[in-house]
C-alpha cells in the first residue's frame, strides 16, 4: 500500500503559477505510475497528467499541454505538478493517485488508480 498527501495548492491570479507536490509513504513508490486528476464543483473528476513508473513516459490532458509539467523524484518519494499560465478554468480540487498495474504507459482513466490522496484546492481568479 501507499499513502499519498498533496500540498501546494492555493489562490493565484490568471497567468500565475503553482507547484503541487504529492508525497508518498512506503518503500514501493517507484513501483507505481502516478497521476494527477482534478474535480471542479458540479463536474466529474478529470485526468490532468500522468507519469510512468520509470519517469520516462508522461501523458497530459489536451487542456493543460504546454502549461503543466509532471515529474517525479524517487529519492524524495514525491511527484510534482508544475502549473504555469493558469486560467480560471483550472480551478478545482487536485488529486494525486497511484497505479500499481499500468506502470509503463500510465492510464488516463481514474478508475485504474488504486490509491488516492485527499486533494488540494487550486483557485485561479480572473
Amino acid at each position: 500500500q501507499v499513502q499519498l498527501v498533496e500540498s501546494g495548492g492555493g489562490s493565484v491570479q490568471t497567468g500565475g503559477s503553482l507547484r503541487l507536490s504529492c508525497a508518498a509513504s512506503g518503500r514501493t513508490f517507484s513501483s507505481y505510475a502516478m497521476g494527477w486528476f482534478r474535480q471542479a464543483p458540479g463536474k466529474e473528476r478529470e485526468f490532468v497528467a500522468a507519469i510512468s513508473r520509470s519517469g520516462v513516459t508522461m501523458r497530459y490532458a489536451e487542456s493543460v499541454k504546454g502549461r503543466f509539467t509532471i515529474s517525479r523524484d524517487r529519492a524524495k518519494n514525491t511527484v510534482y505538478l508544475q502549473m504555469n499560465s493558469l486560467k480560471p478554468e483550472d480551478t478545482a480540487v487536485y488529486y494525486c493517485a497511484a497505479d500499481q498495474i499500468r506502470t509503463l504507459t500510465p492510464s488516463t482513466d481514474s478508475s485504474d488508480y488504486e490509491y488516492w490522496g485527499q486533494g488540494t484546492q487550486v483557485t485561479v481568479s480572473s
